[in-house]
């Protein structure tokens, strides 16, 4: 209901955003408090009036070892918990302290709708380890280059309950022992940013058992050099992406030297009123957005969209987006801009996968797995979370591979990736959110 008043106040918020803070420093725990610092309780509820707190109805209690004020104590819970605090759009650099004076720690973190930014960060008996990451938070007001809003982002219905829209930061904390001892938040002006502008398979899809690769990339990126815009939605196209607003939303953001990457078909191939033909006005709409692009000093990055799962009697991949991968493989040649060719590592991923494994990378789970799900899910467009991550790292090495500039951007310790020999499902790892949902996104 927060997140909803916030998004809703959105004319209120535009007078007020700037006049927000901007950096904190928050001690989590009920011992000392260090210097400089805001204290945080069990007793922390996040309000609009106070700015931060615990959010999400999260249970958590305070450990304290009576030792050092900022390491000494801690938060933690048995279950996911979520902290929230209200910011302005653009990108911050988030630091944590995570560990236990006297035992052991397991952390996942997560920013608001599910995108994944520290993975099962572990700590030995005694440690206290730093880590950090850079988060890109939007709002849906689109703002002058003196701060004032002029328009908005059309959302639909569905998307006033994001965690993304809401002017807020909301960080899950999550795995089997997360304990965090200290939070520290820093306004980032210098970072490159990377846009991404796609459908429910790039978007933050904000309930589990979907996901997309677009909330599994900033996990592989490196913190404060670079930040991830999620700016992607369920059911879009290219024509409805620029009538909704939310490419002059991004416009209004980008500045030189960042990037826009672009993945449509799935909804594009569709007939109605979005519908573009692939090698006339599909096309057309690319090379207008890397006009635009390129006026600004953005880079365009194109993506072909990945096959859906549906193998013939010889387990190979059945194209069902027709000619639209083509099509942009034909734009990027044409405009000389870079292209990841997604389709093409996801019929070598699927295929090695097999139709029967495959279903685990795909929303297929039997009737009563997730709260309130009565009826069996099977969606052969749209991807668990396992899924959703092996195309993060098909993503991620093709800019490898390629050594595009972006390769600068990836953490050092990010192998290079081949679709044709993935991970294996039995060796993936992910604490599920509490966030559930058994409706099926726009677009298959």
């Amino acid at each position: 209901m927060m997140h909803l008043f916030l998004l809703l106040a959105g004319v209120f918020l535009s007078c007020n955003t700037y006049a927000q803070p901007t950096s904190f420093k928050f001690d989590f725990g009920s011992g000392k408090t260090a210097p400089g610092y805001i204290q945080i309780t069990p007793g922390s509820k996040f309000s609009y009036q106070i700015g931060y707190g615990f959010d999400q109805n999260s249970i958590v209690e305070s450990v304290d070892r009576g030792s050092d004020a900022l390491t000494g104590d801690f938060i933690t819970s048995n279950k996911p918990f979520f902290f929230s605090i209200k910011l302005p759009d653009g990108n911050y650099d988030v630091k944590l302290l995570l560990g236990d004076t006297k035992g052991t720690s397991a952390t996942t973190a997560r920013t608001e709708c599910r995108r994944l930014m520290l993975e099962n960060i572990r700590t030995s008996k005694g440690q206290v380890r730093t880590e950090k990451f850079t988060v890109h938070v939007k709002d849906s007001l689109i703002r002058d280059a003196e701060g004032s809003a002029i328009s908005k982002v059309k959302l639909k219905s569905r998307e006033v309950t994001y965690l993304h829209w809401d002017n807020l930061l909301t960080i899950e904390f999550n795995d089997s022992l997360p304990k965090v001892c200290a939070l520290e938040i820093t306004p980032n002006k210098t970072a490159t940013t990377i846009f991404l502008a796609g459908n429910s398979t790039v978007v933050d899809q904000s309930n589990e058992p979907w996901a997309a690769w677009g909330q599994m990339f900033p996990r592989f990126l490196i913190p404060g050099k670079v930040a991830v815009a999620n700016y992607a939605e369920s059911g879009e196209t290219l024509k409805a992406f620029k009538g909704e607003r939310r490419l002059e939303k991004i416009w209004s953001l980008a500045k030189p030297g960042d990037y826009l990457f672009i993945e449509f078909a799935h909804n594009d191939q569709k007939e109605g009123a979005s519908h573009l033909d692939p090698f006339t006005t599909y096309k057309q709409t690319l090379k207008e957005w890397i006009s635009e692009a390129k006026k600004r000093d953005v880079i365009p990055v194109l993506i072909t969209s990945m096959h859906r799962r549906r193998f013939d009697s010889t387990d190979h991949i059945i194209n069902t987006l027709d000619d639209y991968p083509e099509a942009m493989r034909q734009t990027a040649k044409e405009e000389n801009v870079a292209l990841i060719d997604l389709n093409a590592m996801s019929k070598t991923l699927y295929e090695a996968w097999g139709s029967e494994r495959s279903i685990k990378a795909f929303v297929h789970y039997p009737a009563n797995t997730f709260p309130g799900q009565d009826k069996k899910l099977e969606d052969n467009t749209h991807f668990s979370p396992y899924g959703a991550y092996q195309l993060a790292r098909c993503i991620v090495g093709s800019i490898q591979k390629q050594n595009l500039p972006l390769a600068n951007f990836v953490r050092k310790e990010i192998t290079t990736y081949d679709p044709a020999q993935p991970l294996a499902f039995e060796k993936f790892y992910w604490p599920q959110s509490v966030l559930t949902a058994s409706t099926r996104p726009d677009g298959n």
